[in-house]
């Protein structure tokens, strides 16, 4: 009977043996959300000259420059400029400056120059150009010295 019963056992084994594992499987679900986001990098800061007038200190002016800014999006969001809160002039010009704005963008998005707010649909980057003029009216002028101006680019 221990005879019988090695035989049986090793039989058993041998058929444990020959058989495969059954197999199973599971999936594992990834999930992901991106927001709708905008990042903005200072490239250059603009340049401003005075027209032959001097009743225009402006980037478009002859010798002047744009500031430029990279800007990476995921799309769906707005891209503008803010109105001019911080300048200093010399004190030799007390008369009043209307400060204007504007950007055009060029790459993923394209953007005619504006100073209104343009949505950005897609994903991408883009080279936005800033410009700013400042404006003297009537029989004032712009007195020598040096002026500064701060443009906020706001992309949101």
């Amino acid at each position: 009977m221990t005879l019988f019963r090695a035989a049986f056992g090793a039989a058993l084994l041998v058929t444990c043996i020959d058989q495969t594992a059954l197999a199973t499987t599971q999936n594992v679900i990834f999930n992901g959300t991106i927001t709708a986001t905008c990042t903005l990098v200072v490239v250059t800061n603009g340049t401003m000259t005075v027209s032959p007038d001097l009743q225009s200190l402006s980037s478009h002016n002859s010798g002047g420059s744009a500031g430029t800014v990279t800007l990476t999006t995921t799309g769906g969001v707005s891209l503008s400029v803010d109105p001019v809160t911080t300048t200093s002039a010399p004190a030799a010009d007390v008369t009043a400056t209307t400060w204007t704005p504007t950007y055009s963008a060029s790459g993923a998005h394209t953007v005619a120059e504006t100073g209104s707010a343009s949505s950005l649909t897609a994903p991408g980057a883009s080279l936005v150009s800033v410009n700013l003029a400042g404006t003297k009216g009537g029989s004032n002028r712009f007195a020598a010295g040096s002026y500064q101006a701060t443009v906020t680019v706001r992309c949101e």
